[in-house]
């Protein structure tokens, strides 16, 4: 008996109406059903408005305020939002872009749009310190437009909490902008409408949910600076409509990057110190806070100590997470202002930092970071029209995978590309995380080589799902059985 029973259109045997070959026909099955099993939760999404809607006139007051363009990117990534901010389906989209390539403005342009709907929204964000940028990024550019902003962390206290609590729940505030404090149960919104969470693999189903519980049914906007390889967006990220920002702002220069060896330090830190001299700034990374028995390892504590001596009269600073985060901040703005020359750092400074006069990337022990930590914090500098360079510094001893790593990030500046060869570096269970670990166990089927295979399950499945009957149809009895008491997916992927 088969256990699947695929469209006609299928090009498969003749006679049992699958892919030929056993191991092809299992593969397929398997990514019949996965595809199956996000496809359904993604739900109907074929019904439009009949009118494609325009901008509003808050979105066209920020655009026009603007000293630069959109990119094409930004514009058709707005078009498909507001097409389903218009659908009478929440929108459930995620929004992936490379590093600097302007995500995070194309957020805010669809908040004002669907503020012009009415409710409120919320912006989420993994840490204080990203919470605290994009508070500062909304306040410059919505600030004008009579937007009514609040921020709320977990270092809101006392008497300046419950009042913000109250304006929320009134609702007094347009944007709400906060980490994890804000699915906390104290909070609560007059109409909650849109839901944005960026960085969204930092965060837990729970977390996720519990925030969008605070809302009737809210249109959701993911973002992610790690772009999603194919053969996972077709498959664990099968139930999300998926806008992407390939397209760099205007003038960006490509990071050069560098691959140094002990014997070519000396150099490396000249080069740094000519960047010094011209009034530049940089960035030197390390694996770990303090010496934890390991000689060999270097760590920001020892290493600020020592590069105070390498630049004496270089204003520096020691940043980590050990640190509250008042000093954090304090630190960072000093180094926004140009107060600071450099930052010694641990990966704290892996997202959200946003300083266009830094043009120097130091990455100590380079070997020991993941490629898409290694390409996040690589897309620190190079965010203005100044020539940027990221030095990944390795030890003798690197494994055959160390090496493929640091060899694919040297060539390509693309995190489309970094994103596909991490996916074969590692593997898509590593890569997506214990969310989806149970997901991705397939047997017989890979994500890493079966893409025309995936888009094959994935057409039939939409062939089933779009037919007038769907599953209901009597020639899918056998699918239905399945489904009913062997589903080979449960359903975890939700997760996404």
């Amino acid at each position: 008996m088969q256990i699947f029973a695929p469209a006609a259109s299928t090009p498969a045997d003749a006679a049992t109406g699958v892919p030929t070959g056993s191991n092809l026909t299992l593969a397929f099955t398997e990514l019949f059903y996965l595809q199956l099993a996000t496809r359904r939760e993604a739900g109907a999404r074929d019904r439009r408005p009949p009118v494609q809607p325009g901008p509003t006139k808050l979105e066209l007051a920020l655009i026009e305020r603007l000293p630069f363009s959109l990119t094409g990117d930004q514009l058709t990534s707005l078009k498909e939002i507001r097409l389903d901010l218009a659908r009478e389906e929440p929108m459930n989209r995620l929004l992936q872009g490379d590093v600097g390539s302007g995500k995070t403005l194309v957020a805010w342009i669809s908040a004002l749009h669907a503020l012009a709907r009415g409710g409120q929204v919320a912006f989420m964000a993994p840490t204080e310190l990203l919470a605290r940028q994009h508070a500062e990024s909304a306040a410059s550019l919505l600030g004008d437009l009579g937007i009514r902003l609040a921020f709320l962390t977990g270092s809101v206290k006392n008497k300046e909490r419950r009042l913000l609590l109250e304006a929320v729940k009134g609702g007094e505030v347009d944007i709400l902008i906060g980490t994890h404090a804000l699915f906390s149960a104290e909070v609560a919104f007059k109409d909650l409408r849109y839901v944005i969470i960026d960085e969204q693999h930092r965060f837990g189903v729970e977390q996720r949910l519990a925030l969008l519980a605070k809302a009737t049914v809210p249109d959701l906007l993911l973002m992610t600076a790690t772009p999603i390889p194919r053969t996972l967006s077709l498959t664990v990220f099968g139930n999300l409509d998926i806008s992407t920002l390939k397209t760099m702002p205007s003038g960006r220069k490509p990071v050069t990057t560098l691959l140094v060896s002990e014997a070519s330090r000396k150099r490396m830190y000249e080069s740094v110190g000519v960047e010094f001299s011209r009034g530049h700034q940089a960035y030197f990374v390390y694996p770990r806070i303090d010496d934890s028995g390991e000689d060999d390892v270097r760590d920001v504590t020892n290493m600020f100590e020592y590069l105070k001596k390498e630049y004496p009269s270089v204003p520096s600073a020691l940043i980590h997470s050990r640190l509250d985060e008042e000093e954090k901040i304090a630190i960072l703005r000093s180094y926004q202002r140009g107060e600071l020359a450099y930052l010694v750092s641990t990966s704290v400074v892996e997202v959200g930092i946003d300083i266009p006069n830094a043009t120097v990337m130091v990455i100590e022990h380079a070997e020991r970071f993941g490629l898409s930590a290694l390409h996040q914090l690589r897309g620190r500098v190079g965010r203005s029209s100044l020539q940027s360079y990221c030095f990944l510094v390795f030890s003798s001893q690197l494994t055959e995978e160390a090496k493929s790593r640091l060899t694919v990030l040297k060539n390509s500046n693309d995190g489309f590309y970094i994103a596909e060869q991490d996916l074969l570096i590692r593997g898509p269970g590593e890569l997506s995380g214990t969310r989806q670990s149970g997901y991705l166990r397939l047997t017989f089927a890979s994500l890493t080589e079966d893409l025309d295979l995936i888009q094959l399950a994935r057409d039939e499945v939409d062939l089933i799902l779009t037919s007038k009957e769907g599953l209901l149809d009597a020639q899918w009895e056998t699918i239905r059985s399945v489904l009913a008491n062997a589903p080979p997916f449960e359903q975890t992927q939700s997760d996404a």
